[in-house]
């Protein structure tokens, strides 16, 4: 090996980026491209990082196999700090390729091949999370074997351990999530990583910090994440404004895609034991102010529609002025309200991670249009909320930390409790 890149590839296993530029700014071969786009992404520099890393892809022949695996999984790794989820991502079949000429090539003396082709899989892990695809996340961290992994792999083992306690975390299976932490903490120690040490520490504050909001005889209470996941075990009938559904035991009915049923609903369960009238349902489900017998007509219909989703946990009756939510077998009701108010919540929680979101790695996170995250964003931008940096495709949003409570259930599509 050149002299020049061994000097560049220790400084970069150091830390010491600007160091290792020195070394090989000059210089256009693959090898030196490589190197330099990783010392690009330790900066920041991300779009150059990437730009740099495909020119060395490219440059590699067919007999260095090894060297484009690696560049395909340097590549994802920036693709996923940047956000960019969508079609420039490496495609999955290049990163599962990769990371199996990745591991032919391991041998015991140089564990370095294996360690890149853990962090392969892991990314595809992590990148199914960001979009909220959970079952397939978990799916792919089994696969990974992260508890088995020997201590020269003890800082992948830490990122698929915070990997593994956020998925335990969306899905409410908090005990699962503290052992998740707890042992991501040990790798955590072992690699001797601060960055590492800090992003476990972050996580489990999460457990201290408010997660919704449950309102109790007119008083507003705070719940933490455990406090949820107790109130979701108990014989309660749970109108979970958060992840937009009816839980009711272990029967989940989610209603994010039925957004008028859901309003119903909910002022159905704000108002138990008592009744909610006509009027008051019409403007908060179609925003009329004024209505005539073509909304009461509808509202007998979405009612219906209601009534027949619900049957299985609770009634409906019609009563002299409204409506009022009957549940089975004398069920207590309660309403989960999110931490921050407003229809942009789940945005703003995706956002508040501190990472550069394009509009399309949002739009596939969230399951909505480009144009409906592009209206979103311009609300929010006009209220102060949300910025944006660059220009045309380079454009990205960034929105400040959400301090003082944990935006865990507002991320999309989290599991139902099992």
């Amino acid at each position: 090996m050149d002299s020049l890149i061994a000097a560049s590839a220790r400084a970069l296993a150091a830390g010491d980026a600007l160091g290792a530029l020195k070394r090989v700014a000059l210089r256009d071969d693959p090898p030196a491209l490589a190197l330099r786009g990783i010392a690009m992404a330790q900066l920041g520099e991300h779009p150059r990082a990437r730009e740099l890393l495909r020119r060395a892809a490219r440059g590699f022949g067919v007999h260095e196999e090894a060297a484009r695996a690696r560049c395909i999984v340097a590549e994802a790794e920036v693709a996923l700090a940047m956000r960019d989820l969508g079609s420039s991502f490496p495609s999955l079949r290049s990163l599962a390729a990769a990371a199996t000429t990745l591991e032919a090539r391991a041998d015991r003396a140089d564990t370095t091949d294996l360690g890149n082709a853990l962090q392969a899989r892991l990314i595809v892990a992590r990148r199914l999370l960001l979009l909220g695809r959970l079952d397939e996340a978990a799916d792919a961290l089994a696969q990974l074997g992260v508890r088995a992994l020997p201590s020269p792999f003890a800082a992948v083992a830490a990122v698929a351990e915070l990997t593994a306690a956020e998925l335990a975390l969306r899905s409410l299976r908090v005990a699962q999530a503290h052992a998740a932490l707890g042992r991501a903490q040990e790798a955590a120690a072992r690699a001797r990583g601060p960055a590492l040490m800090a992003e476990v520490a972050e996580a489990q504050a999460a457990f201290d910090r408010p997660a919704a909001r449950r309102a109790v005889a007119g008083i507003e209470l705070t719940l933490r994440l455990d406090e949820v996941a107790a109130l979701f075990a108990s014989n309660a009938l749970v109108v979970d404004a958060c992840r937009r559904g009816l839980q009711a035991g272990d029967a989940w009915l989610p209603l994010a895609s039925r957004p008028v049923l859901f309003v119903l609903l909910r002022a159905l369960a704000e108002a138990w034991p008592g009744e909610v009238n006509r009027e008051a349902l019409i403007a908060g489900a179609f925003r009329i102010r004024r209505p005539d017998e073509t909304h009461r007509a509808r509202l007998r219909v979405e009612i219906g529609r209601l009534r027949a989703l619900v049957s299985a946990s609770a009634q409906i009756e019609a009563t002299a002025r409204g409506f009022a939510l009957r549940p089975h077998r004398a069920r207590d009701v309660a309403v989960l309200a999110p931490p921050i108010d407003g229809d942009q919540a789940s945005l703003v929680a995706l956002l508040s991670d501190g990472a550069a979101w394009s509009t399309s790695a949002l739009a596939l996170a969230l399951g909505a249009s480009q144009r409906t995250v592009q209206r979103a964003l311009a609300e929010l931008e006009a209220e102060g909320r949300v910025r944006a940096i660059g220009q045309a495709r380079a454009r990205r949003w960034l929105a400040p930390p959400l301090t003082g409570f944990t935006t865990i259930l507002l991320l999309p599509a989290a599991l139902r409790i099992q």
